[in-house]
């Protein structure tokens, strides 16, 4: 797909509209891009039209001005949405991305006609104490990164993926990842616990791979049961499903939009 940019923004993103259907957003995981996609893109493509985007510093998505932060991430997708008349789309988020398509839930709740989040967390129920505890490794990992994006590519595909294969992949797009955009990293806090819960007028479906951290399974489990939605744990899954499992990941996800579609009947 052709790199396209936003006007008077640092944002690139990428389209497959020769579907006459629905509209699909896919949201890449932290220190990758939108090529984690590929898999997915080759299997969706002509059955819905696809919009990828790189999160703010990421992938070509760095080329910012001041005042350039994430939490402009969702207006710049609306913007998208304006630009290209797309009037509502099924959301694919995994890892940091899930968080993003949350945010412009929260935001352009009309918009959205699903939400998939693989590898997250409800932004609007974080418990702080829970991501303490897991702190201290992630900080292990930032100090990697200072030294080295190679060492710390190295280390992060052990964490993201579970097959050889994807942990391959994962790394050989980690190491472009650029050590001057860890600091679009930091203003994630301000997009945890903003809003209330509320009634969703959309499905939502969570998951994760089994071999995930048991924090994220933990996680999962207890968002499905209390939001009583899908709810999908993938075998010889890590953290980074729809790269360890590609296949039964489209399959599943295309059953979930389905089921979307099929309410609206």
């Amino acid at each position: 797909m052709q790199t396209l940019y936003l006007e008077n923004s640092p944002i690139a993103y990428y389209i497959d509209d020769t579907a006459s259907n629905e509209w699909i957003v896919f949201l890449h995981a932290a220190f990758v891009d939108h090529r984690m996609f590929e898999k997915q893109f080759s299997y969706f493509s002509g059955k819905y039209n696809l919009l990828a985007v790189d999160i703010l510093g990421h992938g070509n998505s760095i080329h910012a001005q001041k005042g350039d932060n994430t939490e402009k991430m969702s207006y710049w997708i609306d913007q998208i949405f304006q630009k290209h008349n797309i009037p509502a789309a099924h959301f694919v988020g995994v890892s940091l991305g899930s968080v993003f398509i949350q945010d412009f839930a929260n935001k352009y709740e009309s918009k959205v006609l699903s939400l998939a989040c693989f590898g997250g967390y409800d932004v609007n129920n974080f418990d702080i104490k829970r991501q303490k505890a897991n702190s201290k490794g992630q900080m292990k990992m930032m100090l990697k990164a200072l030294f080295s994006v190679k060492w710390f590519a190295k280390a992060n595909k052990k964490i993201s993926a579970y097959t050889s294969e994807a942990q391959e992949e994962f790394y050989n797009l980690n190491i472009e990842f650029k050590k001057s955009s860890f600091m679009y990293m930091a203003g994630l806090q301000k997009l945890l616990n903003k809003y209330p819960k509320k009634q969703r007028q959309y499905k939502l479906l969570v998951g994760c791979g089994e071999h995930d951290i048991p924090m994220e399974i933990e996680i999962v489990n207890e968002w499905a049961e209390y939001e009583h939605c899908d709810k999908i744990i993938f075998k010889g899954a890590g953290h980074c499903v729809n790269m360890d499992v590609p296949q039964e990941f489209n399959i599943l996800l295309e059953e979930f939009l389905q089921k979307c579609n099929s309410k609206k009947l």
